[in-house]
């Protein structure tokens, strides 16, 4: 797939996903098989910019190209701004995608869906590589995605990525793969489908229904990084892979605590652990109590100390070895 002048060799993207898809996220997730990682939301509005916040989610050093950074927001003139001074990505994505309230209130993310001539206006001024992440529409009645759709071929974006659910729905009910189906045929730009790709198998399925370039994985990625890997090699040969062992899940897992706490500061990186912890671990047995008893360390060693002996107790024989 190529998007702009980048030529993507796997057919999996992760999805930006706030407080989730920082620098080291996406970094192991490349790792792990994703042919590309989108930043976490990034605010067009200038003021903002200097923010510790803001300059740790546009920080790119150690990733591979290409970069892609989200940015946010109502004002054309604002994001066409933040488009170039993002310019150290390789690819900006603009978010009319995302159904939070706090984004929605402030006429940004996917409220943008409601008014065409407004996302017209957007697209036209930014003069960067673009990407876009769309809903399938702002409500029932007002399915609109491909419209939007061919909006943003007529504005010279790059591709576009449909989460399959209209705004109202957030992340509930089913996903419309035929409204995302609809999308693909009406443009001629690289289109991805987004919204519950939660395993290889289901990843073909998507790409067969849809007939997308490539899938884009959000939650089920930040429970389980090695899904890039398995999908891309189910998309290859159409042979499911064996799962990692546990020996690697600890140590990747345990690596990545290690890389938050050194990256954030001790006490900024345990929090942000947290977001990470929970998903990852709730998938196995009495997960939910490991998550209950660490969600409220605030040490980065005791962090560590309790995951490492979940982990020794999924274990059938031997522990696992605490990595140097």
């Amino acid at each position: 797939m190529l998007i702009g002048p980048f030529s993507l060799p796997i057919q999996v993207v992760l999805a930006p996903m706030a407080g989730v898809t920082g620098r080291l996220f996406r970094q192991l997730c490349r790792r792990l098989g994703a042919s590309l990682t989108v930043s976490e939301m990034v605010t067009s509005n200038p003021r903002l910019r200097a923010t510790p916040k803001t300059l740790r989610r546009i920080d790119h050093r150690g990733e591979p190209a290409p970069r892609s950074v989200q940015i946010a927001g109502a004002d054309p003139a604002y994001l066409a701004d933040a488009a170039r001074f993002n310019v150290g990505a390789d690819l900006i994505d603009v978010n009319m995608g995302c159904p939070a309230k706090k984004v929605c209130n402030a006429a940004a993310g996917s409220a943008l869906l409601s008014d065409e001539a407004l996302v017209a206006r957007i697209l036209e001024r930014v003069d960067v590589p673009v990407t876009l992440k769309i809903r399938t529409g702002p409500a029932p009645d007002r399915r609109n995605a491909v419209r939007i759709a061919r909006i943003a071929e007529s504005a010279g974006i790059a591709a576009v990525a449909v989460h399959g659910r209209m705004r109202q729905c957030a992340f509930k009910g089913a996903v419309e793969y035929d409204s995302i189906r609809a999308v693909k045929r009406a443009v001629s730009i690289p289109v991805i489908a987004n919204g519950d790709v939660t395993s290889p198998e289901q990843a073909c399925r998507v790409l067969d229904h849809t007939g997308a370039d490539a899938v884009m994985i959000g939650r089920a990625a930040q429970a389980d990084p090695w899904l890039p890997d398995a999908t891309a090699a189910c998309l290859r040969s159409r042979v499911k892979v064996e799962p990692p062992d546990m020996q690697e899940r600890t140590d990747v897992l345990l690596g990545h605590l290690r890389a938050l706490h050194a990256f954030y500061g001790e006490a900024t990186g345990v929090r942000v652990a947290r977001r990470h912890l929970p998903r990852h671990c709730r998938a196995y047995p009495r997960g939910e109590q490991f998550w209950r008893s660490v969600n409220r360390v605030e040490c980065p060693r005791r962090q560590i100390a309790l995951t490492l002996d979940f982990f020794h107790r999924m274990f059938d024989e031997e522990p696992p070895r605490l990595a140097a």
